[in-house]
């Protein structure tokens, strides 16, 4: 293997890359790092990922996931742990943040172990309750849920950032499937 991630492109994940994207997450999840990932949940989010190869060796993955029209995180980042410290995490993040920024997207954020790691890509600590979205997803899942020692890390794309969660702006005419609170027309006064 290389030295040096600067001469190791970072391309988005196709399906002949799943084998090797389970094997590095799932052994992280195995030292209780990571959570496990399947077989079915990478094909359903395989475009989510990117990857580096050196030669026929997957060195590193990460993914994009994106929560709402204006935010996604930053999640199943792993390094083949021979090669870490080699800048390849660093080209993934800021792979996905370029992906980010084309999709004009407000933030990026992530739930690391390494706060440090994502403070020198510009991302800052925040409250977990800042990113309230990822709480109720993936979290849900987790063996560490009731007693999470990740660290919520945010990075802002744009001066302008909305987190919360509006039905309209997610679905639009979804006031004609379901009820929503109706804001009643100020009077105009001369």
């Amino acid at each position: 293997m290389t030295n040096s991630a600067f001469n190791l492109p970072v391309r988005k994940a196709s399906m002949r890359d799943i084998p090797h994207i389970l094997a590095l997450i799932n052994s992280y999840a195995a030292e209780g790092i990571m959570l496990p990932r399947t077989e079915f949940e990478m094909s359903e989010n395989i475009r989510d990922f990117s990857v580096a190869y050196d030669g026929n060796v997957l060195v590193g993955c990460g993914a994009l996931h994106f929560y709402t029209p204006t935010s996604a995180e930053v999640r199943s980042l792993a390094v083949f742990p021979e090669v870490k410290q080699h800048g390849i995490g660093r080209a993934i993040v800021e792979a996905l943040e370029r992906e980010a920024r084309e999709n004009e997207l407000e933030a990026i954020f992530a739930f690391t172990y390494a706060p440090g790691f994502f403070k020198k890509l510009g991302f800052d600590e925040v409250e977990r309750g800042e990113l309230p979205l990822k709480a109720w997803k993936d979290c849900l899942r987790c063996p560490k849920f009731h007693n999470c020692d990740e660290i919520a890390v945010l990075k802002r794309l744009k001066n302008v950032m909305t987190l919360s969660f509006n039905p309209r702006q997610l679905f639009p005419g979804a006031e004609k499937l379901i009820q929503l609170p109706q804001v009643a027309a100020r009077p105009e006064h001369s």
